[in-house]
């Protein structure tokens, strides 16, 4: 199949390019090289928010591999317009070149952000929905978000597919609006998309030493700065840290697989391994020989406690499944080459 992969020269969009030609595919890269995530252009610079140029690249293409965006926590508020733009607007000028072209297909880069806090039981209420967490709470070192209802300890669960949506960073709030987009796009024309929820994936390629780079990132980055990776709370948030490989797999299950017509189908993309952020920092201190992590209480506002993924539907309807474990990626990712 000819795909087209929007970001196709960044971290996560390399490794789709790499193992979709490996399936056979041939992959047409689009790529904006935002200083974000590039260093420097290392190829052609195409940005998606341009329809023109879009509309070229989508000529013979059967399904559009979605990758391109700004990631990660960022800054602060003042980044909206960079998300909004190249998230939001590049997604609307996709979907209605798309249409224009004819293609129906589409696979979206999502995130497990958009679940805001996770999945959560009361031993007395059951599955609640727990609420932002407190910054007099988080300051006094009170992590765990307590029951709505009746104050109680919460014990996390895996999130699945259909838990409530609930971003809370402005990222988080992009990345649910590019799956309304999708959605939409989908109900209108009769294609379908795959949303991708990627958790917190890592590996070879991170950008270094930037806010919008995922917590791996910043942990090596620190430890080769000859510094001691900084963890912020407690270091007992659970995530679900998935390698880049997995990742790029995935991608390639989804555009094989056509979907239901007519439909957005979000799926998890996980490990099904969940760990703590202490646990990455400290794996990967002692494989790349470094200071100990130093662990610092507080939270940035948008932070979230835990948020782990249910992989089920991923194995059913893609057959997905990770092939690498915490250790041996942790392992790797001590030496492997960032950018």
């Amino acid at each position: 199949m000819r795909v087209l992969l929007t970001g196709g020269a960044g971290f996560i969009g390399s490794h789709v390019a790499d193992s979709a030609r490996l399936a056979g595919h041939e992959v047409v890269v689009l790529d904006a090289y935002l200083p974000q995530a590039h260093p420097t252009p290392t190829g052609p610079v195409c940005d998606v928010t341009d329809p023109d140029a879009v509309g070229r690249l989508l000529a013979g293409v059967d399904v559009v591999c979605h990758q391109a965006a700004v990631v990660g926590h960022g800054l602060d508020p003042s980044d909206a317009p960079l998300y909004a733009r190249n998230n939001d607007l590049g997604t609307a000028v996709l979907l209605a070149a798309m249409h224009r072209a004819g293609v129906g297909r589409l696979v979206l880069a999502s995130s497990m952000v958009v679940y805001g806090e996770g999945r959560y039981e009361c031993a007395e209420h059951g599955v609640v929905r727990a609420a932002p967490r407190r910054r007099a709470d988080v300051d006094a070192g009170r992590y765990e978000p307590p029951c709505p209802r009746c104050g109680a300890p919460l014990e996390p669960r895996l999130v699945p597919e259909d838990a409530p949506l609930d971003p809370r960073s402005t990222y988080a709030a992009s990345k649910l609006a590019q799956e309304h987009y999708a959605a939409a796009w989908a109900r209108q024309t009769g294609g379908h998309v795959w949303a991708l929820r990627y958790h917190n994936v890592y590996g070879p390629r991170m950008p270094r030493d930037t806010p919008y780079a995922g917590v791996a990132s910043l942990f090596r980055s620190a430890l080769e700065r000859g510094e001691a990776p900084t963890v912020l709370e407690d270091g007992r948030q659970r995530r679900d840290f998935v390698h880049v490989s997995d990742v790029a797999r995935a991608n390639v299950l989804a555009v094989e697989r056509p979907g239901e017509p007519g439909a957005l189908t979000p799926v998890n993309v996980c490990s099904g391994e969940p760990r703590t952020v202490g646990e990455l920092a400290g794996h990967l201190a002692q494989a790349f020989g470094g200071p100990e992590p130093r662990v610092l209480g507080g939270a940035r506002p948008a932070d979230v406690r835990h948020v782990v993924a249910d992989p089920a539907r991923a194995r059913e309807l893609l057959g997905f499944r990770a092939g690498t474990s915490f250790a041996d990626g942790v392992e790797r990712f001590a030496t492997d080459p960032l950018r």
